[in-house]
């Protein structure tokens, strides 16, 4: 009797990380560190220009407060034939490429394939899902002090690091098994039943922080030591609660203190990423920071005057031309 030997191939799990800042980058980082050498997981990068030809010569260089991390994906590319189909899109560029970044990959999208946001704003999932209405499209949001040092080089500052997301309709197999792959990276993550009102937390925390920093031109130390800065902060504050609460959301009660001693947590040289990019003259996510709460103050008839004054000032700084992802 003659026996065959039957080669089995195992399907690998395949993650492609779109947008390489201080949220992709860093996150990206440790799961291409983490699965290199993996047998059932390929992390993807999705890069282009300069980013993707130095993380290719040199791979991804992750610098904490007491580490330094180099990390090499399974494969760095922009061309969706290269990167071929994934099982699981995380997204982390800025707000204003949404359509743009995610349209360039779309022949990596398979049936099934989900996508994770991870920007600041709350507007995504919804901008995601009206794109590709077939796909599930999951909400989540971090907490994290990172930004891009040079290409390919991310800087976190501080220990404070946390990643959450859910669903409540995406299959729990498929969330179970990303929470699974996040945690044997080392990634602090929770999956959390009722995503929404987490997501719209962290909103109200990055909003009103990149809307005062950007219009006052201050870090946050500056705003928190400085009487008037620290008023029109909190004003923010009042302003975005109040249409969390009419929007019928489950929030802490004493949100805006919760949210003020965050803040005193955070490294008080660190600043938003908003300021950031208008310090460096580039484009700025004004449209998901902050004319989104005048939006939705308008939808449900709560006075945003505070708002209203810092995207009249920032509005007139916003360029016209557009950045890579």
């Amino acid at each position: 009797m003659v026996y065959f030997l039957i080669p089995v191939y195992i399907m690998k799990t395949r993650i492609g990380i779109l947008g390489l800042g201080g949220v992709g980058g860093y996150f990206g980082g440790l799961l291409a560190k983490t699965y290199f050498n993996s047998d059932t997981i390929e992390i993807i990068f999705i890069a282009r220009g300069e980013t993707q030809r130095l993380i290719k010569a040199n791979g991804l260089t992750i610098k904490t407060d007491d580490a330094l991390i180099v990390a090499h994906p399974f494969l760095v590319s922009n061309d969706p034939e290269a990167i071929g189909k994934l099982d699981y899109i995380i997204c982390a560029t800025k707000t204003y490429d949404i359509e743009e970044s995610l349209n360039s990959i779309q022949k990596s999208f398979k049936k099934n394939t989900i996508v994770l946001p991870l920007y600041n704003g709350v507007d995504a999932p919804e901008r995601i899902s009206t794109m590709y209405p077939d796909h599930e499209v999951l909400q989540g949001c971090v907490y994290i002090v990172s930004m891009i040092e040079s290409p390919s080089v991310i800087r976190k500052i501080g220990p404070f690091e946390k990643l959450f997301f859910g669903s409540p309709s995406a299959p729990m197999n498929r969330l179970k098994e990303l929470q699974t792959i996040f945690s044997k990276a080392g990634i602090e993550s929770y999956l959390v039943d009722v995503i929404e009102d987490k997501v719209w937390e962290k909103f109200i925390f990055i909003s009103a922080l990149a809307s005062a920093t950007s219009y006052l031109d201050q870090n946050i130390g500056q705003i928190i030591a400085t009487d008037a800065s620290r008023a029109i902060y909190v004003e923010l504050l009042n302003e975005i609660t109040m249409i969390a609460a009419v929007k019928g959301l489950n929030l802490p009660n004493d949100i805006i203190m919760q949210t003020i001693l965050k803040l005193e947590k955070t490294p008080h040289d660190a600043t938003s990423s908003m300021h950031r990019d208008l310090l460096a003259g580039g484009k700025f996510e004004l449209a998901s920071l902050t004319e989104f709460v005048i939006n939705e103050g308008i939808k449900y008839e709560i006075a945003t005057p505070t708002y209203d004054k810092v995207f009249t000032k920032l509005k007139a700084l916003l360029p016209s031309e557009s950045n890579s992802y």
